[in-house]
């Protein structure tokens, strides 16, 4: 293992008296700001970057202890690639525009958006921050702004103390100037390709937020619910059953359907039947996605109860009935097909009840006709949920901007399979993630979504004679003119006056769906619209760091982006982290309040000791929350200061050492070891495996402290015994073998410093600063060098001995500086002939007056005589 050749500082000069670990993170993170050791050089060739796709946390209050754990791996591989020589792309960005941000907004000011509203230029939040006052759209975007900011700094102050290597000059916003700008380009380049397309369609829809959701976003939870059995009129006047969940869509039924070969049923396709207690005629059709073992054979379908019931109504070609409107109330007027004087009166006790109130009307009316069945069964089912969202969904129709993304084409399906296939995955299982998602993909990207703290749709719409818009002919900017907002600015070629006149425009009034933005990071972040030089320096990333979960929203997305946009993959590996888990096993969230702030922890055990932890848990793999961890990594950076303090007290003189001088077979074998441990590491490393690398490194470091330190202390003294205590002055008998120790242990300290910077950039800043100019972590990362015909089974064999020795002292209560009066080693040849290679050593760390070797078969075998 070669040392590097700049120059020593002596003890006296760097060492302090008795180093701490409190303040190292003030202390360092403030020098690492001044010094600029993690600014970005663009100047390299894209062969000499390596760029991260950093993921932007949500700003939407607190950071948490997950948060802590997946940002530490990501850090570890940056430090680590830029000790291998490479220029780290390491940027920050916020993700700080959408539905969380909105809901801060609304509960920390105690207000609510009401576009309808005129802009107040003189408006402030009430003090109590209690209710919920209607404002304007842009004095609730402008409360979004000012809060998003102040949030955005606290999230800086606790990544810079948990000592990420981030770029703090390259830093962005997915509501910022650049993002919105980057976002519409893209959007316009969809636009243009054929690849976003406006349809009214049928959408699941959250009656709490008021806005469309996505497949991505859904979330099925297990709810109670009930079937009722409900009695249909044949054509005969014969009863035709049905089982359902959901009897206050009755009136949005359009037809039963059965499955086709069902027997039991065959003779009703084609016929029409009357529903209960409206009377209207529906048909009866045939789909093999019927299932004749589910309640009767047969079901309803309704416009619209679930996605099977979309998935009817559009390959069935069947009518439209909608009965639930955008605030999960039914609509005033009835659907078409309840004309009779009767049925429009039943109808009339439904407007404008929740499903809930109409479902428990429904299904008296049922009870008083006699078109219920027995009583309803209870049943616990899946219910689709916004994943944010407290209230099951709802399926409306509206008219919605979407991007292709293969879940009604097959061509596009297969090539984002297989960009899938050209990525590489850690750990690799994660691929089987993706797959099943592109594999079961049933619908196009929902991008567009009713809310106002997003990124504008850039479009505007001509209206004609009516003042009735024309979406088949959008109106577009020019990409110069980026961003805009078409709720505040007018399209070329108008006046702000035509809006909404007859001839006159509309603008587009949604928002981009917060992962329409994301999922662009790596051109946000790249400079991809505004510099292109360093987008070519930067494109495609290195790594895309990120939780398993958002597989099928975040990654997929910007895949789906670079795909379209530059014709290949965004990244070329992505490295992918577990959740944590509480005590109970159960994921730890803000949502359900059992997430840990990190601020505390940090405070309590150090940012060392929690990045120990956190770079404990493997890729992939969810981790339990350990306090018991950081406790462990707290003394591990501990004993990093104190050997540290202990070999820099005995290097003496400054200068480069003399690799020649390690000539005693004990210091060869750790250096042996050392060089294998570089060798794992580094391959771990390479492999994005942060916690194999650090527990390599971690137990080669405790051997390296309580054997070997121990082993050769007395020689690094100079003689065997006179030193008392570490760091103190150097004995009278200096020779070959003092300098060959302390060498050894200049050498491994100096590559362990290195080898643990990675998860412990603090500790190990420090120790480096005693006799190093620089920072560690631009120093070169560890190259594996073992000494020509060194036997690592030396510093083997060394330890099991002088662990039998401090065993038998704890039995025996005795001091571990007691004297022995001997010890018989007996074993195998080699075992013995290695031994004696490192006897000296053993005996002065053992105090051990004589050693009797006796050969033997078997394991090595050692008896202690007092």
């Amino acid at each position: 293992m070669t040392l590097p050749s700049h120059p020593r500082r002596t003890s006296a000069d760097g060492v302090p008296g008795k180093p701490v670990l409190d303040g190292l993170e003030e202390k360092w993170s403030r020098r690492w700001d001044e010094s600029g050791v993690y600014v970005f050089d663009r100047s390299k060739t894209r062969e000499e970057i390596f760029s991260v796709d950093t993921p932007p946390p949500t700003v939407s209050g607190s950071l948490h202890v997950g948060h802590v754990f997946s940002y530490t791996h990501t850090d570890a591989v940056a430090r680590y690639q830029r000790m291998r020589g490479k220029e780290v792309f390491y940027p920050m960005g916020w993700d700080d525009n959408g539905l969380p941000t909105e809901r801060r907004v609304q509960i920390h000011f105690g207000v609510r958006c009401d576009p309808a509203l005129p802009y107040d230029p003189s408006f402030e939040p009430p003090e109590s921050g209690t209710g919920q006052l209607p404002i304007s759209r842009r004095n609730f975007i402008e409360l979004c702004e000012r809060l998003t900011v102040e949030d955005e700094k606290v999230f800086e102050e606790l990544w810079r103390t948990l000592g990420l290597s981030v770029d703090w000059s390259r830093t962005y916003r997915t509501i910022g100037t650049e993002a919105r700008a980057t976002a519409q380009l893209a959007f316009l380049g969809n636009l243009a390709r054929g690849e976003a397309y406006i349809a009214e369609a049928p959408t699941l829809w959250d009656i709490t937020y008021r806005t469309a959701v996505a497949q991505a976003e859904l979330e099925d939870r297990e709810r109670p619910g009930a079937y009722h059995r409900l009695a249909f009129h044949g054509p005969d006047g014969s009863p035709v059953e049905i089982d359902t969940t959901r009897p206050e869509l009755l009136p949005a039924c359009v037809a039963l359907v059965v499955h086709p070969d069902d027997e039991r049923h065959t003779h009703l396709i084609g016929a029409t039947v009357r529903t209960p207690i409206f009377g209207v005629e529906v048909p009866v059709v045939a789909h093999r996605a019927a299932v004749p073992d589910k309640g009767t054979g047969i079901a309803m379908i309704c416009t619209f109860g679930d996605t099977a019931d979309v998935t009817w109504w559009r390959e069935l070609r069947l009518a439209t009935r909608p009965v639930i409107g955008w605030d999960g109330r039914f609509l005033a007027q009835p659907p078409s097909g309840i004309e009779t004087p009767g049925a429009v009166a039943v109808y009339a006790k439904l407007a404008g009840a929740t499903a809930h109130t109409a479902r428990e009307r429904v299904v008296e009316l049922l009870r008083a006709s006699g078109e219920l069945r027995g009583e309803p069964r209870p049943v616990t089912h899946a219910v689709k949920f916004y994943e944010k969202g407290e209230r099951p969904l709802e399926i409306v129709t509206t008219r919605q901007w979407y991007l292709r993304n293969g879940g009604r084409d097959e061509r596009l399906r297969n090539e984002l399979m297989a960009r899938g296939g050209e990525l590489t995955w850690h750990p690799p299982h994660m691929r089987v993630r993706y797959e099943n998602w592109v594999g079961g993909l049933n619908g196009d990207w929902l991008v567009s979504r009713q809310r106002f703290f997003g990124v504008p749709i850039p479009v505007w719409y001509p209206l004609d004679g009516h003042g009735e818009p024309d979406y088949d002919r959008p109106i577009v900017p020019d990409a110069s003119a980026l961003p805009v907002d078409p709720s505040a600015e007018a399209p070329p070629g108008y006046e702000e006056d035509r809006r909404g006149a007859p001839h006159g425009f509309t603008g587009d009034p949604d928002v981009m769906d917060t992962w329409a933005t994301s999922s662009l990071t790596p051109q946000i972040a790249g400079g991809w619209r505004s510099d292109p030089d360093l987008f070519a320096r930067v494109f495609p990333m290195d790594v895309r760091p990120q939780a398993h979960e958002i597989i099928r929203t975040w990654l997929f997305s910007t895949v789906v982006r670079a795909h379209a946009e530059q014709g290949e993959l965004p990244w070329r590996h992505a490295a992918i982290s577990g959740w944590i888990l509480d005590p109970h096993r159960k994921k730890m969230s803000k949502s359900k309040a059992n997430a840990v702030t990190p601020g505390d922890l940090l405070r309590q055990h150090g940012s060392d000791a929690v990045r120990y932890w956190a770079a404990s848990g493997r890729p992939g793999t969810d981790t339990a929350f350990d306090v018991g961890q950081m406790k462990v990594g707290c003394r591990l950076a501990t004993k990093v200061l104190n050997v540290g303090k202990f070999v820099l007290g005995l290097a003496g003189a400054a200068g480069p050492v003399d690799q020649d001088a390690v000539t005693e077979p004990l210091d060869r074998a750790v250096l042996a070891e050392l060089a294998a441990t570089a060798e794992e590491a580094t391959a771990a490393f390479d492999d994005f495996d942060y916690a194999r690398a650090l527990e390599r490194t971690e137990r080669f470091f405790w051997r390296f402290c309580d054997d070997y330190v121990e082993l050769v202390k007395a020689r690094a003294y100079g003689d065997q015994g006179e030193g008392e205590g570490e760091g103190e002055g150097e004995g009278e008998g200096e020779g070959e073998g003092t300098e060959s120790a302390r060498v050894t242990l200049r050498t491994v300290l100096d590559a362990l410093l290195r080898l643990l910077a990675p998860v412990l950039p603090f500790v190990t800043e420090e120790v480096w600063s005693w006799y190093a100019p620089g920072s560690v972590h631009r120093a070169a990362w560890p190259v594996p060098e073992s000494p020509a015909g060194a036997d690592a089974g030396v510093l083997a064999t060394a330890s099991e001995v002088i662990a039998a020795i401090r065993g038998a002292k704890s039995r025996a209560r005795l001091s571990m500086r007691a004297e022995v009066a001997g010890v018989v080693v007996s074993g195998p040849r080699a075992s013995l002939d290695r031994f004696e290679l490192a006897g000296a050593d053993v005996r002065a760390a053992g105090r051990v007056a004589a050693v009797e070797l006796r050969e033997t078969e078997g394991p090595l075998r050692i008896e202690v005589r007092w």
